[in-house]
């Protein structure tokens, strides 16, 4: 059911007065853009494998080949993918209102940096950067890191240097998110007067926490989303509907 004209323009409003607002957005905001989710990426030969084999420090360990492949398949969907009307309106609006707006996403895509976004705090890393699985020995050492990009081609690449295999910069299952984007997430919440949660099923700790966060902190919370969330009961309102369709309303 699309929302009344009465609720966006309750929260034109809302924007309008707020100094101060913070966007968490998830995998619904992407795979308006096409982007498979982790789930969507889970098909066709991928889809008999428990997701912990596919995105866990273990599984890696265990079977690194199968691992990259399936990243190197979820890399090629991202740089297919294209920013849509949502991105685009978070980028459009920020630029004009300068330090009002911070971009808190689950997401490890770059659409809202394609969309022009800028000093996105992403607390699930990035899908297209490589980084070690091991801690380099060189820098055990106290001496500047070997370069990831200097590393072997294989499946996984491998460092011509000790041997440690290539791995994508996200955050994988038993992980701690990143401190310094959790902390940075964590202000901008307890900051806010306005928290736009955009395409998220709210199921996610710690980031579902910051809607929590923002709210006991005396910000209004505004769900968008197509779907009932579990952030719902958190809400001043809920606006139910793409956010590719609600963004560009709402920042007009």
């Amino acid at each position: 059911m699309a929302p009344d004209d009465d609720g966006l323009a309750q929260v034109r409003g809302w924007i309008a007065d707020a100094d101060r607002i913070a966007v968490l957005t998830g995998a619904g905001i992407s795979a308006e853009s096409g982007s498979p989710t982790f789930r969507d990426a889970q098909s066709g030969l991928w889809a008999k494998f428990d997701p912990a084999r596919l995105a866990s420090p273990e599984g890696f360990a265990a079977d690194p080949a199968l691992v990259w492949g399936w990243y190197a398949s979820r890399r090629d969907g991202v740089r297919q993918a294209q920013p849509n009307a949502a991105h685009r309106a978070l980028a459009d609006w920020a630029a004009v209102h300068r330090g009002r707006l911070a971009v808190v996403t689950q997401n490890v895509d770059d659409l809202h940096q394609r969309a022009g976004s800028r000093d996105v705090i992403r607390l699930h890393g990035d899908i297209l950067e490589d980084r070690w699985f091991d801690t380099c020995r060189r820098q055990e050492r106290g001496e500047p890191p070997c370069d990831p990009a200097s590393a072997r081609a294989g499946e996984p690449p491998t460092c011509a240097d000790c041997g440690n295999r290539v791995r994508p910069g996200v955050v994988w299952f038993g992980e701690p998110l990143p401190v310094a984007a959790l902390d940075a997430a964590e202000q901008a919440a307890r900051r806010c007067a306005l928290m736009l949660v955009v395409g998220t099923s709210g199921a996610v700790y710690p980031a579902a926490g910051l809607a929590r966060t923002a709210r006991r902190h005396g910000a209004r919370v505004v769900i968008v989303n197509p779907h009932e969330s579990e952030l719902d009961d958190v809400a001043d309102l809920c606006l139910r509907g793409p956010a590719a369709t609600l963004l560009p309303r709402l920042l007009a």
